[in-house]
């Protein structure tokens, strides 16, 4: 069939509907007959009234004739009509957006009866995205708020257009009734002192409902962009919204600082944190659910800053718990080593690495795997993670002088088989964990050390003797979290000797034939990462390591010894993920360390 293809002038005025899209898509070839006939005449559903007519299309999944595999999808069709519009695509990311320049240029109802929302505020230019693009009566109305600005129109996914546009608007509301209510210049707070008096006065209420909002907004937010974090961070005059994603912080949206006070006493109340008590830390938890359901703990710190309380959210997914080795990123040799040492019935094994390295993920998931019907398993952490059905778990609780120490002797007589320690700081803390595994306990623990041959020293250094060592401890695992690259648009290029050379130094491991780099795209937020996962360095304690450890030997003797024994450093584990085209040079050589010892 011939198509019959008008030109976007000639289109001018045009509202385009259901019919419309599959008779250009039919005289292009995408789609049959049948397709065009069942679409056109079906009636819509009521849900879909307000839907775009290319949502409607998507609906089907409609495979496109001209290329067979291909699906006729939201992504697609939108490309396809900013296309014949003549328009660019634009792609809307909420963590560049800058709402309040974005809601200020024009009103709601301006905005929803056009279709349109301005993506980009200049000083020279604006960008307007539009969902019908032949529809362009808006353009002068708007320019008499632009004034010499220039404007740029694009095409955006209508999807993502509408969602963004009740987003966007809705914050600003919740935002700007908030800052009625406050009814005093937000930029008060100055010092310490004034700190103390946050809450007293002009500040918005904490059940008000545009703070309600605001949180619900934040936190539904962090969700949708996979954040692991989120931070409030008050500052003189605002305050900072910040989002970990991947390991990386961004920069996501400034409030007004009586209006960050506020949503921080409401996420207190939420998780009954005294909210009168703004000079102290503390540390809460709170359970919520994503938009689509899924149940999310959030594990919540607070924390006095010059300018306010600054609050930390950690968003722990459920999902941990059940994810396999291989997802985690154990290699076969790696996942062998480990179930040989947390295999034994008794004993110490660590787990270390810095904070944010994945040991508590490690921990759960392996703890999972060991909590079958005919074992106990009980924990002792601070605070509690994650509430797992099959562990017994109890908190920290310093106020009453209940430590890890008092913690794992009380355990002690509940008859556990697994003991899980969340940290190991002091003595008396390892005195406890070395009488469980002497008295026939496996014990899980972790320490804050770079690598493995470090925790060995750790311990003594903390006191412990060296034969107690040798004695219970199975063996340590370092870990870290390295960014992986995004599979949708990594590519291929050949290897740098001498980045490579660095990274495996001083080991001779086999130079790959390529590797990959990041690029960028929709998916990974144009990062070129998509996710993480763990690299790792397991040191079982063998016998001449013992030897090594009983005659008393500083860490450049063990790290050698170990090295001889068999184990890999974590740069090592890393360059067989960079082979293995998962990760790059730069990210491994980012999160690992060089052990000195290796270069002498």
């Amino acid at each position: 069939m011939t198509a019959n293809v008008r030109s976007p002038q000639a289109l001018a005025g045009l509202e385009i509907d259901v019919r419309w899209v599959m008779r250009e898509l039919l005289e292009a070839g995408h789609v049959t007959q049948g397709d065009y006939n069942v679409i056109s005449t079906t009636p819509r559903e009521k849900k879909e009234l307000n839907w775009h007519p290319l949502q409607i299309v998507a609906k089907y999944r409609l495979e496109d004739q001209q290329q067979k595999g291909r699906v006729l999808d939201i992504d697609w069709l939108s490309h396809w009509l900013a296309d014949r519009a003549g328009l660019p695509v634009f792609h809307i990311d909420p963590l560049k957006a800058k709402v309040d320049p974005i809601t200020a240029l024009m009103s709601y109802a301006f905005a929803e009866r056009h279709g349109i929302l301005a993506v980009e505020v200049g000083r020279d230019r604006v960008t307007v995205a539009c969902d019908q693009p032949f529809q362009r009566a808006w353009e002068e109305h708007l320019a008499q708020v632009l004034r010499e600005r220039e404007l740029e129109v694009v095409f955006a996914n209508p999807e993502q257009l509408r969602r963004y546009r009740i987003e966007f608007y809705n914050l600003s509301r919740s935002i700007a009734g908030a800052r009625d209510v406050s009814g005093q210049n937000l930029g008060t707070v100055t010092n310490f002192e004034q700190l103390l008096e946050l809450g007293q006065g002009g500040t918005p209420d904490a059940d008000d409902q545009h703070i309600v909002n605001i949180v619900d907004w934040i936190l539904q937010y962090a969700f949708a962009q996979r954040a692991s974090d989120i931070h409030l961070e008050p500052r003189r005059d605002t305050g900072r919204m910040r989002f970990r994603i991947d390991g990386v912080l961004h920069d996501v949206y400034e409030l007004p600082a009586a209006i960050m006070a506020a949503v921080t006493s409401r996420l207190k109340i939420l998780t009954r944190l005294n909210v009168a008590e703004k000079r102290k830390p503390q540390d809460g938890r709170l359970k919520t659910k994503t938009p689509d359901g899924a149940e999310v703990e959030l594990r919540i710190s607070t924390l006095p800053t010059a300018f306010g309380e600054k609050m930390v959210m950690r968003i722990f997914d459920p999902d941990v718990l059940v994810r396999s080795f291989d997802q985690l990123g154990f290699s076969k040799e790696d996942y062998e080593i480990w179930q040989r040492m947390t295999g034994n019935n008794n004993g110490i094994v660590f787990v270390t690495g810095p904070t944010g390295s994945g040991k508590t993920t490690t921990l759960y998931s392996t703890l999972k795997q060991l909590s079958t019907p005919e074992v106990n398993v009980c924990t002792i952490e601070d605070p509690i993670e994650m509430v797992e059905p099959s562990f017994n778990q109890m908190q920290v609780q310093a106020n009453i002088d209940v430590g890890f120490a008092q913690g794992v002797k009380a355990l002690l007589r509940q008859d556990p088989d697994i003991i899980m320690i969340g940290e190991i700081r002091d003595l008396p803390t390892a005195d406890m964990a070395i009488q469980a595994a002497l008295t026939g306990h496996l014990v899980l623990s972790t320490l804050h050390t770079n690598d493995a041959p470090s925790s060995v020293t750790r311990l003594i250094d903390l006191g412990v003797p060296p034969y107690l060592v040798t004695a219970t401890v199975n063996g340590v695992m370092a870990q870290r979290l390295v960014r992986t690259l995004c599979p949708h648009c990594k590519e291929a290029m050949p290897v740098e000797p001498a980045a490579w050379e660095e990274l495996c130094r001083p080991f001779k491991l086999k130079m790959p034939a390529q590797v990959y780099r990041p690029v960028g795209c929709l998916e990974c937020r144009g990062t070129g990462y998509l996710g993480r996962m763990g690299v790792y360095e397991t040191m079982p304690l063998t016998s001449s390591l013992k030897g090594v450890i009983s005659r008393g030997g500083d860490l450049e003797t063990i790290t050698r010894e170990a090295l001889k024994s068999g184990m890999k450093p974590l740069r090592i584990s890393g360059a067989r993920k960079v082979a293995l085209g998962l990760t790059t040079v730069e990210e491994v050589l980012r999160v690992t360390p060089m052990q000195d010892v290796l270069l002498g």
